[in-house]
């Protein structure tokens, strides 16, 4: 089950998950090109194509994205921001949607952040930890209102000891509820006949490297993982958020 993600979605499909459900291939050309517009200081470099399920938390040198009719996900790590308004305005619209929707967390730390924007003009914001609100902005949604009023609580490991200021539900479960009201799937939902799981979402990888060098073989990719969001934070200038 998926422990992490960072991902920000561009859609203008009225049923986003019904076009990912058609099993199409993502746009490879497409990506590419998003890739580029992204990142066009860079050298952009194609990988092979996985699926959500392993590459929803890509490390600092690498994207995945997947291309469909009128759904685009592009995963990141800057979308592991603690403060989703800091967004660059480049990645809120790069594709001119409808709709943008960030739905990021990691369960290592106890981290989910969601926002929306509708037709780049902001809407909701939100991203904590277990004891700690770092951004609430816009108007709470209706879906809201069952993970405020205490129904999807932290479940507790055996000998955990529950924080006494510990919020009413987990943050990670929470920006998982934005997808699946967003976007009609969650990422670490327990797989049945029915369910939309992200190993139905194919997504294109590529690897970011300076202009005029050649891609490094010393550093594994199962090594840059490791770092972790406090990694990828630190890596994006951003400042992580006291535990």
């Amino acid at each position: 089950m998926l422990s992490k993600a960072w991902s920000l979605w561009y859609i203008d499909a009225p049923d986003p998950a019904t076009v990912l459900r058609m099993n199409h291939d993502p746009d490879p050309e497409a990506a590419l090109a998003l890739a580029e517009q992204l990142h066009d200081d860079l050298e952009i470099l194609p990988g092979s194509v996985g699926t959500l399920a392993s590459c929803a938390g890509p490390a600092t040198d690498e994207l995945r994205i997947g291309c469909f009719p009128g759904v685009t996900v592009l995963c990141t790590p800057q979308a592991a921001r603690i403060h989703p308004t800091e967004l660059p305005e480049l990645l809120v619209r790069p594709l001119a949607s409808e709709h943008t929707y960030l739905v990021s967390f990691d369960t290592t730390h106890g981290w989910g952040a969601f926002a929306h924007w509708e037709r780049g003009e902001f809407r909701r914001s939100f991203s904590s930890t277990r004891v700690n609100i770092l951004e609430d902005e816009g108007l709470p949604l209706v879906w809201e209102r069952p993970y405020w009023a205490g129904e999807h609580p932290v479940r507790w490991q055996p000998g955990e000891l529950p924080d006494p200021d510990t919020l009413p539900f987990d943050p990670p479960e929470f920006a998982e509820a934005a997808g699946k009201e967003w976007l009609g799937f969650r990422y670490r939902a327990l797989a049945t006949d029915d369910a939309l799981t992200p190993d139905d979402i194919p997504v294109c990888g590529f690897t970011l490297h300076p202009r005029g060098t050649s891609p490094t073989e010393h550093e594994a990719p199962t090594a840059r993982r490791r770092r972790g969001l406090f990694g990828l934070l630190r890596g994006s200038g951003l400042r992580p958020w006291a535990p």
